[in-house]
């Protein structure tokens, strides 16, 4: 591969990753709050949530459609009971004109008829159901309790059912870049999209934790093996962390195809506004 000689200037590469981004957002109470924030016809990652159910983020993608945004709904295996309500949900979504579905294997202690991700997706196949764009998980600094070599062969067989990866959040470049030239080297050729923090306020995102009890949020930043560098670095930061090193990081490797990187998907914890604010700026 052609590593680590870049042409691409710094500035060129962060437009290319920021211009059209997509953004997560936790279907709770903040939710409409959170929509007045971001550009028109932006792309709306829409996350199951084991406290709110996974009928929710179906109710939250039908609206933010109708709103004339592009609802990326995920559909996290473990939160969908049978397979007649995989087939209720891939139906309202279609019929409300998802066109890219996410495909994690969620977070529900007690799972229904799927307890991974491939299974709901060779479901969803059978099904008859074919959207645009089909996404799957991949983990630059690990998973918390699955060994690497597992989750190589889980993305591996998965490899045929999906059109995109995005990585769970890793503050570290080095780490994301290092990670995609294994997945190529082992065969996988899907498009990256990177997984990108946004800005954070530590006081906003303690709050957001306290709304959801368990804390869909410090859960998710706690099976990221970069939580300890994140902390440090909002310490460091006065409270309030911007992924700045991060974009800079990745912007020479974005024209690569190689590399495959097509853009990134900020993780907002419902702080769209912050975010977007910090990436105007970048993009000037």
């Amino acid at each position: 591969m052609a590593l680590r000689s870049r042409s691409q200037s710094t500035q060129e590469g962060v437009r290319e990753l920021l211009d059209d981004p997509r953004f997560e957002l936790l279907p709770f109470e903040s939710f409409d709050e959170q929509l007045d924030y971001l550009p028109d016809g932006a792309q709306i990652a829409i996350t199951s949530s084991p406290q709110k159910g996974i009928m929710e983020t179906v109710e939250r993608s039908e609206q933010v459609q109708r709103e004339g945004y592009r609802a990326v709904p995920h559909i996290a295996a473990r939160a969908v009971r049978d397979e007649d309500q995989l087939d209720e949900i891939a139906g309202r979504l279609e019929d409300a004109g998802v066109t890219d579905v996410f495909v994690p294997g969620g977070d529900n202690e007690d799972p229904g008829a799927f307890e991974s991700s491939y299974q709901l997706l060779v479901a969803l196949a059978e099904l008859g159901y074919e959207f645009e764009e089909v996404g799957i998980t991949g983990y630059p600094e690990g998973h918390y309790f699955i060994d690497e070599e597992t989750l190589w062969e889980h993305l591996e067989k998965k490899q045929p059912h999906a059109t995109y990866i995005t990585t769970q959040l890793c503050y570290n470049p080095d780490a994301i870049v290092d990670w995609i030239e294994t997945v190529r080297e082992r065969g996988t050729d899907l498009p990256v999209e990177v997984g990108l923090p946004g800005v954070m306020k530590y006081q906003r995102l303690m709050s957001i934790s306290r709304k959801v009890g368990v804390g869909d949020s410090i859960e998710f930043l706690r099976k990221t093996t970069g939580l300890a560098s994140f902390i440090k670095t909002l310490i460091g930061s006065r409270g309030k962390y911007t992924p700045d090193k991060l974009v800079d990081g990745l912007a020479p490797y974005v024209d690569d195809p190689e590399y495959g990187i097509r853009g990134v998907h900020i993780y907002t914890f419902n702080q769209s506004g912050d975010t977007e604010e910090w990436r105007q700026e970048r993009l000037q």
